[in-house]
């Protein structure tokens, strides 16, 4: 069924197209211009500084030394791999599936899902734990996208990184979490912050669905490979998933073969490979895109097996601890001296942080109504997002500031604070 989805593909003969590429301004125009509209969007991306700093954030284990363990940049560039191949042979829009795919979680926390979850808490102190969530990674990559992220024009001045509707979309829709088949896009163009809950909507796109089904194909096989290069998993566990393997997609109920990878050890090219093969040949644009009934359930086992076993294994239990206390620290710190901010000055003594004295002023420069003039000096066009004098959009602008920085940047601001 190759090319299968060419008729619905996002492109300027679908009855969305003016819908995907719309923009919320006018984005300046070049003599020589090559790219389409999701190419710009990509490169607009790849070049903004949420991306670059994906090498430095938690995919699963935090803060990694080792080179060879995924981090979250590594992960974007796997869904992106994923995503591409499975656009390429269903006949979708490559360059629509790529630009989402490379931005997908520029909104990302420190310390991965557990310091979203910790931003999270923070946010909703004075509205209870059965509160709605307030800070989730893929609304979060939406509003860096819109908001945070900026590029340089041709004059030297920085402006908002405007993407296409297609793309922001995708970006906030791609919730790879929860388990379901046959996804297909929606119809309609909602507007994109009404939107207030993790898997709320489908994408606008076949290309944005894509993408969300890529994301979990990319993180299940590469988490195992992680967790064998730092002996997370033991022999019972090795046996677990060889059996996970031989009763979903490894052989049939009467014991005869079902794919030529029952038995096998299971390994990042395996599963990856065919999990796409599998999506690729199941999905039609009438079924939706979705897994065979071996491979959903495949699918499902594992991320038991993965919960079970690495995510809640008792060494990233404890820097969990360790990660909350860095979060927990900085957001009280950093609350500590909004009357200082709202006065337009730091004190002395926060200035001495040369990390985050530094970056937390700048912070404020570019995005709030904190200096004004400095704004103009430095020829930040962004809009001012927080406004100092509301609480609770100070506590928002805390909030965005921590969710920017890397694992390490993080620890190096939490030392600066207490170590004396």
């Amino acid at each position: 069924m190759k090319h299968a989805f060419e008729n619905v593909r996002c492109d300027s003969l679908s009855h969305k197209w003016e819908q995907a590429i719309h923009r919320e301004t006018n984005i300046y125009k070049r003599g020589n211009a090559i790219r389409s509209e999701f190419e710009r969007d990509y490169t607009r991306l790849l070049h903004c500084q949420a991306y670059r700093r994906l090498k430095h954030k938690t995919q699963v284990f935090f803060a990694p030394h080792n080179d060879h363990v995924c981090t979250r940049m590594e992960h974007v560039l796997h869904v992106a791999s994923v995503a591409t191949t499975i656009a390429k042979y269903l006949g979708l829009n490559e360059q629509l599936t790529e630009s989402i795919a490379i931005g997908h979680d520029i909104g990302h926390a420190p310390f991965g899902h557990h310091g979203e979850d910790c931003l999270n808490a923070l946010m909703r102190q004075k509205t209870g734990a059965n509160a709605p969530k307030k800070f989730w990674h893929e609304r979060n990559s939406l509003f860096f996208a819109d908001y945070i992220e900026t590029l340089q024009n041709p004059d030297g001045s920085e402006q908002p990184l405007n993407l296409t509707y297609a793309v922001r979309d995708g970006l906030i829709c791609h919730c790879g979490e929860i388990d379901q088949q046959g996804i297909r896009p929606r119809d309609n163009a909602v507007q994109l912050y009404d939107i207030k809950r993790p898997g709320q909507e489908q994408p606008y796109t076949w290309e944005g669905c894509v993408v969300k089904l890529s994301d979990k194909i990319a993180f299940l096989g590469r988490d195992i490979e992680d967790a064998r290069t730092y002996h997370i998993l033991d022999m019972g566990s090795y046996r677990q998933l060889r059996e996970i393997v031989a009763e979903t997609v490894g052989i049939m109920r009467n014991g005869k073969p079902l794919t030529h990878r029952s038995g096998k050890a299971v390994n990042t090219t395996v599963l990856i490979n065919d999990m796409i093969v599998d999506l690729c040949e199941q999905s039609t644009p009438q079924t939706g895109l979705c897994f065979s009934d071996h491979y959903f359930r495949f699918i499902t086992e594992l991320k038991k097996f993965s919960y079970a076993n690495i995510y809640n294994h008792w060494r990233l239990r404890e820097f969990q601890k360790y990660a909350s206390n860095i979060i927990g620290t900085l957001h009280d710190t950093l609350m500590g001296i909004q009357s200082f901010v709202r006065n337009g000055h730091l004190p002395r003594a926060f200035v001495q942080y040369h990390k985050l004295g530094k970056t937390f002023d700048d912070w404020l420069v570019r995005y709030t109504n904190y200096d004004l003039s400095r704004k103009a000096t430095r020829h930040y066009q962004t809009p001012v997002v927080f406004d100092l004098a509301d609480n609770e959009s100070y506590q928002k602008c805390v909030i965005e500031f921590i969710s920017g920085m890397t694992d390490q940047f993080a620890i190096e601001c939490y030392e600066e604070i207490i170590l004396f």
